[in-house]
């Protein structure tokens, strides 16, 4: 359902890959500042919820705008606020063909973001509201980020706006998450934001 399994390869069942999708997952690939921010001494550093939405947005931006412009067209891309191993930072992309999702996988496996090697496969995941936790959704959650289904962290509602709007299409974004949005961005940067870089 999720395409992910929290046992790994030591799993006794037997979970086929998919051969073709339109739905890619960059495994472990977005790394939230609020879980990794730590000073020299080992203690936690806070890292307020605009400074974290902000840092979001920004790696977001990038991703989907490398792969649209590298790859073909997006439908739609979801990213995972889960904290278990086979599911933290799980970046799941569902373009419009299955073609252009099969040549991304090819080419982002020989690539690096942010000092990392880059590790893409197909994903069965077609149908996201199939994956989501509802009860997170709503706030109710009782397994934290712990849960086996996904956890999405939603975007700025100005860069949907921006980021889905674009295309040949223009159409507007699947619903695939609602929830509260802090504060819209200035969406003027300096041309060096670009951190990651694939």
């Amino acid at each position: 359902m999720i395409g992910a399994c929290r046992h790994g390869d030591r799993c006794s069942r037997l979970h086929n890959k998919p051969t073709f999708s339109q739905t890619i997952v960059l495994l472990n690939l977005y790394r939230n500042p609020q879980n990794t921010a730590q000073t020299a001494d080992g203690s936690h550093c806070h890292v307020s919820d605009v400074e974290v939405q902000e840092h979001y947005d920004n790696f977001f931006e990038e991703v989907f705008t490398e792969l649209q412009e590298k790859y073909g067209e997006i439908e739609e891309m979801n990213v995972c606020d889960n904290l278990g191993d086979h599911l933290v930072g799980n970046v799941y992309v569902k373009f419009r063909r299955e073609e252009d999702a099969e040549r991304a996988v090819a080419e982002l496996n020989n690539r690096w973001f942010n000092g990392q090697a880059v590790h893409a496969e197909l994903s069965p995941v077609t149908d996201f509201r199939e994956s989501c936790c509802r009860q997170y959704e709503m706030g109710e959650c009782t397994r934290g980020g712990f849960c086996n289904f996904m956890h999405l962290r939603p975007i700025s509602r100005n860069l949907r706006r921006q980021l889905y709007g674009r295309g040949p299409r223009h159409r507007s974004p699947p619903r695939s998450h609602t929830g509260h949005r802090p504060r819209e961005r200035n969406r003027r940067r300096s041309p060096d934001h670009r951190h990651g870089r694939f």
